[in-house]
């Protein structure tokens, strides 16, 4: 008999945790409980802990490679995952093995179970996925944990960590149903991850968000490093592959730093994850190597953001699920790509302002061709289709009922909308649409 997929066979056992990766649960009481039964993996090592509305695994990806430049052993734990749940956990930029996830979930099941039955809650699925990295990263060993928030911050299952080095990136109107239906609200929950004495590096935040976050520092002595201020990026210019940029740092100036990403963005979540690294390692207050800072970010890779995934014509993947996530995108197509025409394929989920989305992008692209992912959660088609013709009008839109279908349909119609070359297809909306994408294209 066949072995079960030991991939398969985990998956199983988290999906049927309910809530859903995700929905919320407002404690930690049920983490503390498996963490404490499991000898607090997560105080092995100290962490770099990671929130924000935009951005968040992107700049964690920068803090990893500028560790491991430095050197050191970090694991990184961040989400959604675009193809495989192994992706969440990495440990010196590797992602752990299929047997390896499954080893993990094994030694920590029986401990869930005792944390079940003691609970009103079961243990959700973003719950256990994060103890396993926690317990993963304490048998690497790992010298540092850049972990990335699932879902707002101060009730998420990583804020048991404590961590002193906290990156708040910037906080937009998202997940509103669960953090609350205003500005001020979602920065109140990004805000729980910073706790007493933790140096914070704060990017370039809305007055209402800056104003909650900025009181939080203050009532629990934390020390705060502000994009703009105390750091920043100086100059940046396109270039082929990404952007050279220069960056002021908390210990220094580092110029001529080439990024492999796109956008001014992107540019900015470097110098959030310079920063962080320069506290991390000794307070900002001496300058890192820039031969290290080079190296780092020229090893970065952030897949789903703007990433080729293949020629004749262009076709890009990001992952913007928000408005602000889209102008992003667009800001950066128009800057880095010099198509004659654009098509999006665009499939995103039912709880997003997917017409603030598809207000974002309509400028940017000739046409559109919207379609639906795989996610429980995903927006019907039909539904998709009535909006982007309300946004678009209907002669510029496209529908199929399959994303193979729409990336077929896109790719010949910017072939026939620019007949001398200068096509180029953007697949958005959603995580999900674009880890669906990958895989149809053959990307790992």
């Amino acid at each position: 008999m066949t072995a079960p997929d030991p991939l398969a066979r985990v998956m199983a056992a988290l999906a049927d945790r309910y809530p859903a990766e995700d929905r919320m649960v407002p404690d930690l009481v049920r983490m503390h409980l498996l963490l404490d039964l499991l000898g607090s993996p997560q105080l092995a090592y100290p962490s770099i802990h990671l929130t924000g509305t935009n951005g968040k695994t992107s700049t964690a990806r920068m803090v990893d490679a500028l560790l491991q430049a430095a050197g050191l052993r970090p694991g990184r734990y961040t989400s959604p995952h675009l193809q495989s749940v192994t992706e969440r956990i990495t440990t010196d930029g590797v992602a752990i093995g299929e047997e390896r996830l499954a080893e993990v979930f094994d030694e920590l099941a029986p401990y869930v179970q005792m944390v079940d039955e003691r609970s009103e809650d079961r243990m959700t699925f973003f719950e256990v996925l994060t103890a396993m990295a926690f317990a993963a990263f304490a048998d690497a060993p790992v010298d540092v944990a850049v972990l990335e928030v699932g879902l707002g911050g101060r009730w998420d299952a990583t804020n048991v960590v404590r961590a002193q080095t906290c990156v708040v990136l910037p906080v937009g109107m998202d997940h509103a149903a669960l953090l609350g239906p205003t500005l001020e609200d979602i920065a109140a929950e990004k805000a729980g991850i910073i706790s007493e004495g933790a140096t914070v590096l704060l990017a370039q935040q809305p007055p209402e968000a800056a104003a909650v976050l900025l009181r939080q520092c203050a009532e629990v002595g934390a020390t705060i490093a502000r994009e703009g201020l105390e750091f920043g990026v100086v100059d940046r210019r396109t270039g082929v592959g990404g952007q050279m940029i220069d960056l002021q740092g908390l210990g220094g100036r580092y110029d001529e730093v080439f990024l492999p990403l796109h956008g001014p963005h992107q540019a900015a979540n470097a110098a959030a994850a310079l920063a962080a690294v320069e506290a991390f390692l000794g307070g900002g207050h001496e300058p890192l190597d820039v031969d290290l800072v080079r190296e780092g970010f020229a090893r970065v890779a952030s897949p789903g953001r703007l990433e080729v995934a293949r020629t004749s014509p262009t076709v890009l993947l990001d992952a913007a699920h928000n408005p602000e996530g889209m102008r992003a995108t667009v800001t950066a197509v128009t800057e880095a790509f010099s198509f004659t025409s654009l098509v999006a394929v665009v499939a995103c989920l039912d709880d997003k302002d997917v017409e603030g989305m598809l207000e974002a992008l309509e400028p940017a692209v000739a046409s559109v061709v919207v379609t639906q992912n795989g996610s429980p959660r995903r927006l019907p088609v039909d539904d998709l289709q009535a909006l982007a013709v309300d946004v678009f009008g209907e002669d510029r839109v496209l529908a199929e009922d399959a994303l193979d279908d729409a990336l077929d349909t896109a790719v010949a119609k910017a072939e026939a909308e620019a007949a001398y070359g200068g096509a180029g297809v953007l697949v958005t909306g959603s995580v999900v649409t674009v880890g669906e994408a990958r895989t149809l294209l053959g990307r790992r």
